[in-house]
């Protein structure tokens, strides 16, 4: 997706450890405009596919996956990393590492909102080894639901988590790759780029 590149290109910045911050318009403060084009593009890469229910995972996701909705015309259900009081009942639960915040913690969705005739499409800001969808498919393939795929806004795919869930038969759409990024000269490439 030309215009997300762009917009990474213009306000994206490039740091150490192979991190790239977009908080200025995707993760911290939040471009509705942009998300918005998000969700249309979601919704013709998987026009093929019927949809009831977008899942992702807090805190980060949400924004995107509930805006992401409003273009299939679904619920939002997203994955809990602590258990609230407001959370009554039988849940399901998976094991995650994040690789932002370099911990491992549990996710948990109640049941009572992911089951059997569900079809799933699992949203996130960024895909880097993969851990954070790997629990989120766990958690369908748990409930029973049918996982459609999984819409990412950036990947990182020098980081193999895509190809990797790809190559085990999930569909995984990204509308940014990176291939590569330069803290020293704050540059960055993405699949596709000449």
């Amino acid at each position: 997706m030309q215009l997300l590149k762009d917009r990474i290109r213009k306000d994206g910045k490039v740091g150490a450890g192979n991190v790239l911050k977009v908080d200025s318009f995707l993760n911290h403060q939040m471009d509705i405009q942009l998300f918005d084009q998000f969700g249309k593009e979601f919704k013709k890469r998987f026009a093929d596919k019927e949809i009831n229910k977008i899942l992702t995972i807090e805190a980060s996701g949400i924004g995107i996956a509930c805006v992401v909705a409003q273009s299939f015309n679904v619920p939002v259900l997203f994955a809990k990393k602590t258990k609230t009081k407001n959370i009554a009942g039988e849940v399901y639960t998976s094991r995650v590492e994040s690789f932002t915040h370099g911990r491992i913690y549990d996710i948990i969705v109640a049941k009572e909102f992911l089951g059997k005739g569900d079809k799933v499409l699992l949203i996130d800001d960024f895909l880097a080894n993969g851990a954070a969808l790997e629990g989120l498919i766990d958690l369908v393939k748990d409930s029973g639901a049918e996982l459609v795929g999984a819409g990412i806004i950036i990947e990182k795919g020098f980081q193999g988590g895509g190809d990797r869930l790809r190559e085990a038969g999930i569909r995984v759409e990204s509308l940014a790759i990176v291939d590569s990024m330069d803290d020293e000269k704050g540059t960055i490439v993405f699949r596709g780029d000449e």
